[in-house]
């Protein structure tokens, strides 16, 4: 990292924010504290300096602030000198960076106790020299701080130029990191809120540093410190690592993390890194607008080629978008259940298919309509695991999924996407939400789907079952499962009975009852045929 001198020290809060300032180590450089001298609390020389205020009244604590220094000449105090043995613990306590005292006039030396404090706490006690004014401290301090403030905005403001240029220029995230890294001469990555990098730029070695502490580290994330919030910018306190959320449109977007392995980074170098924060958050925001006009686009043309408008040249057009319309294909259709809010959760699910799409077929189609998403894979797929590797991704709704019957190419891709819109509908009605169901496993209830008539359907059911249509007495739905049972086994009585645990003898009670409600169905094959469509029908729900 390159020098500069005119850079404001910066340190960590114990909250997690970044203050800025010069360090009390640097305050003692400064021309008009030439003679000044550290008495006790070496350690610490790093708290950060942002103001400086005069001790003129004896209950000065209430008019403190943190990170200010201290200037005195005991004459408050004069009076009371032991409670100088508290002072420094008070003062600490309350955030002070550093207390200077001139001794002579009002006070001749320090309590033991209060130097052994200072020590403890390390909170620096600085002697000043009895020649130095404290209006010439506070000018000399105060330009100072406000000089190095200035630099440092300068400096962000020609690194922000630069960062724009790209930008304008067309560039992308690899760009900004790459700016970034030889403005700061540190390593610089990009990284996306599931901690994978975008871009990454600097020295090899550098580079490979921090990829590795981001991952050991969980992202540097924020996270982890008490009191912070994603918003902040977080500094490790060695001065190594420092990260800044990449934030637009009130969404987090990722992190620009940076490593020095000289350890100082500064506050400067945190400005800058904020500013490519910016730059980058409009570098995702442009891509997502083109993300979303290139979805929009392929879901067009997708739905054009489903519906039979695809026009010439379909699968040399799909080729553009890397999709293999040529060979046999499967169509797959999933629909939002109805509970589910669609206006939260169908970019989730076109994320969640387009996710599964591309593992278990790189070459499949997949675009998400206005109530479906549709994905076009080959008929090797085991659609199956792609449906269930798409749930388990989408875990916190649910969604009913049809499967087409093997397409042999674009022209075919209309009938099956009728096919697997079906299977989805269907697949609900019969199983509730969450159905998988394949065309060819529909069987009648195909047919029934075509009635759109439900009063209709109805009817049909009242008519041909009478009381057993209606579950007001218990036994009803007890004698529709003996029914159902004798009419799948072909009325093989012996099989029924095995199959209901029922005594042979109290089947046959039961289909003397059954005959007497509904008629002679175990002799006529007419009216079996109405009794299982109207089991059917009941079958299968929302009907």
């Amino acid at each position: 990292m390159t020098s500069d001198p005119a850079a404001p020290a910066m340190r960590l809060a114990s909250t997690g924010t970044i203050i800025h300032g010069v360090a009390v180590g640097e305050v003692l450089g400064v021309s008009t504290l030439a003679g000044a001298r550290l008495i006790a609390g070496k350690g610490g020389l790093d708290r950060i300096v942002q103001r400086l205020n005069v001790m003129e009244v004896p209950d000065i604590l209430a008019w403190v602030k943190p990170n200010e220094l201290l200037l005195t000449t005991g004459y408050p105090l004069r009076n009371t000198p032991q409670s100088l043995a508290h002072l420094v613990a008070d003062l600490d306590e309350r955030g002070l960076s550093a207390l200077a005292i001139k001794l002579g006039r009002y006070l001749d030396e320090l309590p033991e106790e209060m130097v052994e404090q200072a020590d403890r706490l390390n909170f620096p006690l600085i002697l000043l020299p009895n020649d130095v004014g404290f209006d010439d401290i506070l000018n000399q301090v105060l330009t100072d701080i406000l000089n190095r403030q200035a630099a440092t905005l300068a400096r962000a403001e020609e690194a922000h130029r630069a960062l724009v240029q790209i930008i304008l220029a067309g560039g992308g995230m690899r760009e900004v990191t790459a700016e970034v890294a030889g403005l700061l001469d540190v390593a610089v990555a990009a990284v996306d809120v599931g901690g994978q990098v975008l871009a990454s730029a600097g020295g090899a070695e550098q580079v490979a540093m921090l990829r590795e502490a981001y991952v050991l580290s969980s992202g540097l994330s924020s996270r982890a410190e008490p009191g912070r919030t994603d918003a902040d910018p977080l500094v490790r306190a060695d001065g190594h690592y420092a990260v800044v959320p990449i934030v637009a449109g009130g969404h987090h977007h990722g992190r620009i993390a940076a490593f020095s392995q000289a350890g100082t980074l500064r506050d400067s170098d945190i400005r800058i890194l904020e500013r490519a924060a910016t730059v980058a958050a409009l570098v995702v925001t442009k891509q997502e607008a083109v993300t979303a006009v290139e979805s929009k686009y392929r879901a067009d043309f997708l739905r054009d080629v489903l519906t039979g408008r695809g026009g010439a040249r379909v699968a040399e057009r799909a080729k553009a978008f890397g999709w293999d319309l040529e060979r046999p294909v499967s169509v797959l259709v999933a629909e939002l259940d109805p509970e589910v809010d669609e206006r939260t959760a169908q970019d989730r699910l076109l994320a969640a298919w387009q996710a599964s799409v591309r593992r278990h077929d790189p070459r499949g189609a997949v675009a998400g309509f206005s109530h479906e998403v549709v994905a076009v894979v080959g008929a090797g797929v085991d659609t199956a695991r792609l449906a269930a590797a798409a749930s388990t991704a989408f875990a916190d709704a649910t969604f009913s999924t049809g499967m087409s019957r093997i397409a042999d190419g674009a022209d075919s891709l209309p009938d099956a996407y009728g096919q697997a819109l079906k299977a989805a509908r269907v697949g609900r009605q019969l199983h509730g939400s969450g159905a998988v169901a394949h065309f060819d496993q529909l069987g009648v209830y195909r047919l029934l789907s075509l009635v759109d008539d439900t009063a209709e359907l109805h009817a049909f059911v009242r008519e041909t079952l009478g009381a057993l249509a209606g579950d007001d007495d218990a036994e009803n739905g007890d004698l529709r499962r003996t029914l159902h049972v004798l009419l799948e086994t072909n009325l093989n009585v012996a099989e029924t009975a095995r199959r209901l645990h029922f005594h042979y003898n109290t089947l046959r009670y039961r289909i003397g009852k059954l005959e007497r409600l509904l008629g002679n169905f175990t002799e006529d094959a007419h009216l079996r045929l109405n009794l299982t469509l109207a089991l059917h029908v009941l079958n299968m729900r929302g009907i």
